[in-house]
């Protein structure tokens, strides 16, 4: 099985802002998200996360040894990093949900992030079949991990919402992945 965590929230979440590769920790709600989350996955037998810093935090709750892999490092928002949402101008919005190969200046395109996440999966193929995998991530890979086991293009990106610490369920099978279950936040309650 793999599962797909968002990162605790942060409070550059709170405060509605793209948050790329900025480095911000927890605040004390996402602490205690994390912590929750661990209950309800239980026992793993591999983690790994992002290197940035929220979610490694979120990631050492399962008290095992966490693999750090780049490549599920948030989407890079270039210029937009830290921008409040609102801010956005709308024609930015715009090109953005419609070419999968834009990225703001400095940053990086959605079919850049499903290049790279896309073969993360592929290579956590093998363990997830084998056993129990917790990948924590951010929203965008987490979105482009769907689009993987789904077998569709990543501009399903912008019809989904995942929530600070929710948890996306994968299975994985000799047959290929199987999405099990997305945007859990059952556990936050």
């Amino acid at each position: 099985m793999l599962y797909l965590v968002r990162h605790g929230r942060t409070e550059a979440n709170a405060s509605g802002r793209l948050l790329g590769r900025a480095d911000p920790p927890l605040d004390d709600l996402g602490e205690r998200q994390a912590t929750a989350i661990r209950s309800i996955i239980g026992p793993v037998d591999l983690v790994v996360s992002s290197p940035l810093r929220r979610a490694v935090q979120t990631a050492e709750v399962f008290g095992r040894e966490v693999v750090i892999e780049s490549r599920w490092i948030e989407l890079d928002y270039g210029t937009l990093d830290g921008t409040p949402l609102s801010k956005v101008l709308p024609a930015t919005w715009e090109i953005w949900r419609n070419d999968l190969d834009w990225a703001p200046p400095g940053g990086e395109s959605h079919r850049q992030l499903g290049d790279r996440v896309h073969s993360a999966c592929e290579d956590l193929r093998g363990a997830a079949v084998a056993g129990d995998v917790v990948v924590v991530s951010h929203v965008s890979p987490i979105k482009s991990a769907v689009a993987w086991s789904l077998g569709v293009g990543d501009e399903i990106a912008w019809r989904c919402h995942l929530a600070t610490g929710s948890v996306t369920t994968v299975a994985v099978g000799t047959a290929g992945p199987i999405l099990r279950g997305f945007n859990d936040t059952s556990h936050l309650r």
